[in-house]
């Protein structure tokens, strides 16, 4: 698992998540036309899978359920082409978030019944590592303790189940950017929600050298009036971290929460630029939007857009690399 931690966060590459659920992957192609079939999805993770030198930029990609079976029009199986292209196979293992019972306006993930088979089935089909998402909202007198403290308890259960399978746990803590919140506001909920997880890690025995952190970054709301500059935003993320997240952890991959490709970019990019030397873990990124919806609007399901969709997407994640080497600028946007 260290192994594996280590080759997920190596060089100067990240993670791709591409393992939306299919009510989120198909809201997705609705949104540009394309339609909702099985097929369809196929044919997109085939193009995503298959695009030429990726393994130069991302190291580990996250799969969902039904993906993992997935293979080319020849039969070659997604997995495989991933590891042949030296990109780790990851997969989503949670169920979804649903109302937490007794807290209004709160989550709570589902997933942990039947995991352990799970698991192992998902390891015999070339999977190494695993992420489960909490979801934490703020609004008015929320996040309560009560939820943070569920969520990260189940994090911390589902992360012991994947080390003792071999695996290697990415937990995810996300706290929305959805509301008109500050970024102080923000701060001060992630870091409430990282503490209690890493006293939940501790409780439930999970070697922390075997895990990966997916966090959000510390932003504004989206309805916030004060919209803080790129700096602002590493600073008060990287802070957050510092403060919080034991050195002992390999890696952090950022989720990009629904930010612009470019300003996710930009942030991971003025994170290593400020801070450069002084980062205890590997800091990089694991983007589902904003690497994947460039290309997406440009494939829009046809054949022809392929090899134009392809190159989009390699052209974002290398812009994130750039970014881990705190050499991204928005020049490189053109």
């Amino acid at each position: 698992m260290k192994q594996t931690a280590a080759a997920l966060m190596a060089g100067h590459k990240g993670l791709l998540a591409m393992d939306e659920s299919l009510p989120t992957c198909n809201k997705r192609f609705a949104e540009v036309g394309i339609p909702q079939t099985v097929e369809y999805r196929r044919a997109y993770r085939d193009m995503i899978v298959n695009t030429p030198n990726f393994g130069d930029c991302i190291s580990g990609a996250i799969l969902f359920d039904e993906t993992i079976y997935q293979a080319t029009t020849t039969g070659v199986l997604f997995v495989d082409i991933l590891k042949q292209a030296g990109i780790i196979p990851g997969i989503k293992v949670d169920e979804g978030a649903i109302d937490l019972a007794g807290f209004p306006g709160e989550k709570i993930t589902e997933g942990l019944d039947g995991l352990r088979t799970r698991l192992a089935k998902y390891y015999s089909l070339g999977a190494r590592f695993c992420k489960w998402r909490a979801v934490i909202t703020i609004g008015d007198d929320i996040p309560t303790n009560g939820c943070i403290d569920a969520n990260t308890h189940l994090l911390a259960r589902y992360a012991a189940l994947c080390q003792e399978a071999g695996m290697v746990p990415i937990v995810e803590p996300e706290v929305l950017m959805d509301g008109n919140h500050t970024i102080e506001k923000c701060y001060e909920v992630t870091a409430n929600a990282l503490r209690s997880l890493f006293a939940q890690l501790h409780i439930q025995r999970v070697n922390l050298q075997g895990i990966i952190l997916k966090p959000n970054m510390i932003i504004a709301g989206k309805a916030c009036p004060k919209q803080n500059s790129i700096d602002e935003v590493a600073e008060a993320t990287v802070n957050c971290l510092l403060e919080n997240v034991p050195a002992i952890v390999p890696g952090i991959a950022f989720l990009s929460g629904g930010q612009s490709a470019a300003d996710a970019s930009a942030h991971l990019n003025a994170m290593h630029v400020k801070f450069k030397g002084i980062l205890p873990w590997a800091l990089t990124f694991s983007f589902a939007r904003a690497i994947q919806q460039p290309a997406l609007e440009i494939w829009r399901g046809k054949d022809e857009n392929v090899k134009e969709a392809q190159k989009m997407l390699y052209h974002r994640a290398s812009l994130d690399n750039a970014a881990r080497r705190g050499e991204y600028t928005a020049e490189m946007e053109k």
